[in-house]
Order: C-alpha cells, then sequence, then structure tokens
C-alpha cells in the first residue's frame, strides 16, 4: 500500500496503482493503520483493498476515475518549502546507508528528523540562517543534495562481501561511472545476483555475472 498526494487530497495505492479512495492528509496514518489489520495471507490485496475502503469511509471521497500514477526515478533532494514557516531539507544517502558520524552532525542541527523508506533524510523546520550553515558543514560528507547529481540514478544491493550470494561487489561497480559524471546511462541498479534485492519499479537491473565479460547482464524482468 502507498500514497500519492494530489492537489487538494492524497489518493491511495495497491500494488502500485490508484485504489480511487481520496482521504485528506490528515487521515492517512489512521486509515493505513486501520487497513492494515485487515490483511490475512493470501488474499491480502483483496481483503487490504477492502480494509481501505471500510477505513476510508466517511472521510474519504471516491474518485471515479481511478488514474494511475507511475515510479518515481528521481526522489525530491535539495530544498523544500513547508506550508508552514522555514524550510524542509532532503538530502540523500548514497547506498541506503548513513554513517553514524554523519548522524551525529545532522544530531547537532536540532532540528526535526525524518529517516524515509527511499534512502533519503528530511531535515525540517529550518530558518534559512540554520539551513545554510548546515549545507556548508554538511556538503563534504557524501549526502546528495544536488537534484541533478548522477547517483540519484544508481543504486545497488549490498552484494559482495557483505553478502554470500554476491558475486561481484557491486556498489564499487555502480559507482565507477558515477565518479566519471555519467548521468546519461538512465536509472540503473546493479545487483550481485538474480534475487534482485532491492530492485526499483523502474529503470535497468544488472546482475552480476561473475564473469571478466561481460560482467553484467539486463535482467529480463526488468527490461
Amino acid at each position: 500500500m502507498g500514497v500519492h498526494v494530489l492537489d487538494d487530497a492524497v489518493a491511495l495505492l495497491l500494488s502500485g496503482r490508484d485504489t480511487g479512495v481520496r482521504l485528506a492528509p490528515s487521515d492517512v496514518v489512521g486509515t493505513f493503520g486501520h487497513a492494515g489489520g485487515a490483511v490475512p495471507g493470501d488474499s491480502r490485496n483483496r481483503v487490504a483493498s477492502n480494509g481501505i475502503e471500510r477505513s476510508a469511509r466517511p472521510a474519504a471521497r471516491r474518485d471515479p476515475d481511478g488514474a494511475r500514477f507511475g515510479p518515481v526515478e528521481r526522489p525530491p533532494v535539495g530544498w523544500i518549502e513547508q506550508d508552514a514557516a522555514g524550510w524542509r531539507w532532503a538530502r540523500r544517502c548514497r547506498w541506503g546507508v548513513l554513517s553514524a558520524h554523519v548522524a551525529e552532525y545532522l544530531a547537532v542541527i536540532g532540528a526535526p528528523l525524518v529517516i524515509t523508506p527511499w534512502r533519503s533524510v528530511l531535515v525540517c523546520d529550518l530558518e534559512e540562517a540554520v539551513a545554510d550553515a548546515a549545507l556548508r558543514v554538511l556538503a563534504p560528507l557524501g549526502l546528495v543534495f544536488d537534484a541533478d547529481s548522477p547517483w540519484l540514478m544508481v543504486s545497488a544491493c549490498v552484494g559482495s562481501p557483505g553478502c554470500r550470494h554476491a558475486v561481484a561487489d557491486v556498489r564499487a561497480d555502480a559507482a565507477a561511472p558515477r565518479r566519471a559524471g555519467d548521468a546519461d546511462t538512465g536509472r540503473r541498479h546493479f545487483v550481485g545476483c538474480e534475487r534482485a534485492c532491492g530492485a526499483p519499479p523502474a529503470g535497468q537491473v544488472l546482475v552480476a555475472t561473475g564473469l571478466a565479460d561481460p560482467a553484467y547482464r539486463v535482467l529480463p524482468a526488468h527490461r
């Protein structure tokens, strides 16, 4: 289950598709809680959909069009203006890793932090002067702040030596063209075996072969 923010409401998604249910932003968390409790076994999609509709009434309003939303290839990074006063600052973590060193610097800012499932960190309720100072300190520490960074178009599983199934150090291989500034290869996810852990819904998934040439091949299901 997921959500997609619209101009005046929030669309509830199931398996990446719009259910047609619309909620006020303040109702999303409660709706997810009720729907999640109604999901048993193999019929989870059908029951979850029913659970969403039941828990959404009467707060939700139905949208008969049922529009579909494609996957987002580039996550939002940089300055994001908040509805309330202040700014929100979104930064991407390379490989989804936030080191203790960087976490300590983020904590020093003294602002609310949100760690997202999309390998990013939100620093909220920032005044402009504080945000500028934090940027100067954190910019050299490896977090991605540039919306045009090629790092936003690459990801990878753990790879070797961290995973016994992997036949290659996929993160090192994925990083090589990024260091060269290659931003024209499109969205790519590198994996060390056929399990394709962490594969995104869009872009190429390249699986390591364990050979010198070709070192990777495109996983057919993701072509």
